[in-house]
């Protein structure tokens, strides 16, 4: 399970956009649904991702955030044995919403494009 606590403790401060970021960016890429959102190529490659804040607004339950997330995918499995050109990663973009609780700082996250 997925908590921001320290996104949630900076919400309504100016520093909310960086805490956010930050928190996110330390997230192993498997806990984000990035294998679902690839265009191009077929295998996220475990590099660190970049977040950009879109919109964020409280609900009575939750810290609502929509982020852009890039990040990077290869086409894996289709090199020839003898081919010494290596795997080259391709950049891709999607946008998620992240649900914060505001009781118990746990994130619900879904795919939003």
């Amino acid at each position: 399970m997925i908590r921001l606590s320290s996104a949630l403790h900076a919400w309504g401060t100016s520093d909310f956009d960086d805490v956010f970021r930050q928190e996110l960016m330390q997230l192993s890429i498997d806990q984000l649904p990035l294998q679902k959102a690839i265009s191009m190529g077929n295998y996220v490659i475990d590099e660190p991702i970049t977040v950009m804040n879109i919109n964020a607004v409280e609900t009575a339950e939750a810290v609502q955030v929509r982020a852009g997330i890039f990040f990077q995918t290869v086409i894996a499995g289709c090199n020839c044995a003898d081919d010494p050109t290596p795997a080259s990663s391709i950049n891709e973009y999607c946008v998620i919403q992240l649900d914060i609780d505001k009781s118990t700082s746990a994130v619900s996250v879904n795919l939003i494009g």
